[in-house]
């Protein structure tokens, strides 16, 4: 590998996305061309390069760079370009030669050491000085924490987001402990953090290593699977392969972890489980709020319940069926109850009820659900406030400026009753930091259906309530006659119950159209969004129609469709910018999905009565369409169906993906007008019974599956669950196993 010292005189390329620079160099007398991924590289700079030289079929010689270290100018006009280049707030060419003439080459380090020289320069006061020298040194830090990290063929999207975490630390952070990337970065996998940790010199043998790997297991087993905790020999397997070690380094990597604190494991009838500790705390609270919830007796509100419930029932002119009726009693007596059901059941006017009850007993009452839609359809149907359980726990930065819950034990909601819709939704987590919040003498009331996908979080949370029997639960199962009009619900029971659905009306709001390969298949569907539908039913096809899919693969995949759709929508035109992001394309005008949860990330929305609303927060799940992307700030905009408006960073767009069509996980939780699911085939563990149910339960107004009848059949045949491994239920039973290590 060879080493020269160069002046960059001139970037000719640069790739945004992965920071690869093709730039003219100064190295001696000669001027030589150099490329390699170089993010922070700036014109005017000096810089040590090492690489080797190569020859372009097109463009010839080259000097292809591995490494990069800056160094200061040595030159008067290098060190004016450097200053002017733009990389310093408040340095524009004139500025920059009034500088170096008055400060000479030593320029840089009196801006870093005595910012007050500065003021002699004409034109530059004391707030001018003083921008100049925190811009010279957030500079600075960036430059050299971009070059190391682009030294280690991370992305240019992936090193911003790891200066963005770690700021003027990330040399150092890294350099001691790359496997903290695992922990502190979303997006960065136990690999790639091993891959740094090679290049770094970490001995395969480190304790680190070690640590690190099984971390990841147990953290990746939560995220992609559910799990809050693993079987020990399962995990010593895993992590002997990961990181090519004796099961037996394994044991005692994990042993060392249990008794510094970060790990626990538990004993329950006769095998041990690894957990995350925090989970495991996590469980243990979670089963103690609930059993006080439980075994707590609220004061009677009213001296004839029967007439109140009459009253109500009146007021509201709402009729119950018995199994409604029991779970208004239980909800009003206990302090904790549960209601499941499937859709036409009737919870939300056994919900509309109970509401009507608490209320004219002077009860404080509030609504949450998991999601935006769902609080906003909860807010519809009861025509009281629902918001999100975030947003009701005021999720936000504290006085710490760290994001928290800032409702909780200390400082508890204001309300004698909380409903809770979509529960089948709620994780672990949220769980508890919702049950912290809950007042003393607070009823809790919580409605989901247990047969749909369990949450994307970690746990099991509302089954395992439901089966530990610690409270009453009411299990809706008449659908009333009204539903009984709807294909849908019908068919959505018939599926849970694993019967085939009806799939031959064609006068209805269900319909099957069958294709027996993925290129008829493809074809219907862009008829049916894009002409069909629209046609027969009306409304904009982006707003009202949603693609799902089984699977992100393939021809009739998610990805896949995507891009199809985007063709079919939104193609490339010279009126509206867009931005690559992988192997797909943003558009200005594509309707997108954020992909994971962004507490921190700011937003505005227009008031009906004028003014504006602020918030942050953005979530899993929630769907908008980009309304601008500005290049030159780097920048994108995305209206959200609720009116919300979020700018992005381009290093933050990679949270989202286009949501032409999503996989019926991403859509839990919410509910479109019309649903067009494509079933022809794929593997067994995600055709189940449970995914089919799901997808028919997003719809409102009509469903349209395209595809194979034998498909539907074998989705309905299989009712396999995945299995999460959880300890809730056994907590809950107040059955914790053979003890904690």
């Amino acid at each position: 590998m060879e080493e020269l010292t160069a002046t960059t005189l001139q970037i000719v390329y640069r790739n945004e996305e992965n920071g690869y620079t093709v730039a003219t160099m100064e190295v001696g007398d000669a001027v030589h061309t150099a490329v390699g991924m170089l993010p922070g590289l700036r014109e005017g700079e000096r810089v040590v390069i090492a690489g080797e030289w190569t020859t372009h079929a097109v463009y010839g010689q080259q000097f292809r760079v591995s490494m990069c270290r800056s160094l200061p100018p040595d030159s008067h006009e290098g060190l004016i370009r450097y200053l002017s280049s733009g990389a310093i707030s408040g340095v524009g060419p004139v500025t920059a030669k009034r500088i170096v003439d008055a400060l000479g080459l030593d320029a840089l380090d009196i801006i870093a050491r005595e910012p007050q020289r500065l003021r002699r320069v004409e034109g530059i006061g004391a707030a001018r000085a003083i921008q100049i020298s925190q811009s010279l040194a957030e500079q600075r830090n960036v430059q050299q924490a971009m070059v190391f990290l682009s030294s280690l063929n991370l992305s240019l999207n992936m090193t911003t987001r790891i200066y963005r975490k770690y700021g003027a630390m990330t040399v150092e952070l890294v350099q001691s402990d790359p496997y903290r990337l695992v922990r502190d970065i979303e997006g960065i996998g136990f690999k790639t953090a091993d891959r740094i940790a090679r290049m770094l010199g970490v001995d395969e043998s480190a304790p680190t290593r070690m640590a690190a790997g099984i971390l990841y297991l147990l953290q990746e087993s939560a995220a992609q699977r559910g799990h809050t905790c693993l079987p020990a020999d399962t995990l010593y397997g895993k992590a002997a392969a990961l990181l090519g070690a004796a099961e037996e380094q394994v044991v005692e990597a994990l042993r060392d972890m249990v008794e510094e604190g970060s790990l626990a494991v538990v004993y329950r009838e006769g095998a041990a489980y690894v957990y995350l500790r925090a989970f495991l705390e996590a469980e243990q609270e979670v089963a103690r709020r609930l059993s006080e919830l439980a075994d707590s007796r609220p004061r009677a509100l009213f001296d004839d319940p029967a007439e109140a419930f009459k009253t109500v029932s009146v007021m509201r002119g709402i009729c119950l069926a018995q199994g409604q009726e029991k779970a208004v009693y239980q909800a009003l007596s206990g302090g904790l109850t549960i209601i499941t059901g499937g859709p036409g059941t009737g919870k939300t006017t056994t919900i509309n009820c109970i509401l009507g009850m608490l209320e004219l007993a002077g009860v404080r009452v509030m609504l949450a659900a998991p999601t935006g839609r769902a609080a906003k359809r909860m807010t519809q149907a009861t025509g009281h406030e629902a918001r999100t359980i975030h947003r009701m726990l005021e999720y936000g930065f504290s006085d710490e400026e760290e994001l928290s819950f800032n409702r909780n034990e200390d400082n508890p909601i204001a309300c004698g009753a909380l409903i809770v819709d979509e529960m089948s939704m709620v994780d672990l987590t949220l769980m508890q930091h919702m049950l912290r919040a809950v007042p003393r003498g607070c009823r809790l009331v919580l409605v989901g259906d247990a047969d749909q996908l369990p949450s994307v979080g970690p746990g099991n949370v509302l089954r395992d309530i439901i089966m530990s029997g610690i409270a009453p639960v009411t299990k809706l199962t008449e659908i009333f006659r009204q539903a009984q009009e709807s294909l849908i619900v019908v068919n959505a029971h018939r599926v849970n119950e694993g019967r085939m659905p009806e799939l031959a009306c064609v006068d209805r709001d269900f319909f099957f159209e069958r294709k027996d390969d993925s290129a008829s298949a493809l074809e219907a569907v862009e008829a049916l969004v894009s002409r069909r539908i629209p046609s027969f039913h009306g409304g904009s096809p982006l707003e009202s129609i949603q693609v799902l899919a089984p699977m992100k693969k393939g021809e009739l995949g998610v990805y896949n469709l995507n891009a199809r759709l985007q063709r079919l929508f939104n193609p490339p035109s010279p009126r509206r910018a867009e931005r690559s992001l992988g192997d797909s394309v943003l558009r200005e005008g594509d309707k997108v999905m954020q992909i994971r949860n962004n507490y921190g990330l700011e937003w505005r929305r227009e008031l009906p009565g004028g003014g504006e609303e602020e918030g942050e927060g953005v979530f899993n799940g929630d769907v908008g369409f980009i309304e601008r992307i500005d290049e030159e700030g780097k920048m994108l905009t995305v209206r959200f169906d609720d009116g919300r408006m979020a700018d992005y960073e381009f290093a933050q767009t990679d949270e989202l993906m286009l949501a032409y069509a999503v996989s019926i996980h991403k859509s839990q939780g919410s509910e479109f007008p019309v649903v067009v699911l494509p079933l022809l085939s794929g593997p067994p563990m995600l055709l189940t019974r449970n995914l089919l149910y799901t997808a028919i339960t997003r719809a409102r107004e009509m469903v349209v599956i395209v595809g194979r009848r034998d498909c539907v059949a074998r989705m309905v045949d299989n009712d396999t669950v995945a299995l999460r491994y959880s300890g809730l239920l056994n907590a809950l039973r107040r059955d914790d196993g053979d003890g904690v290590a």
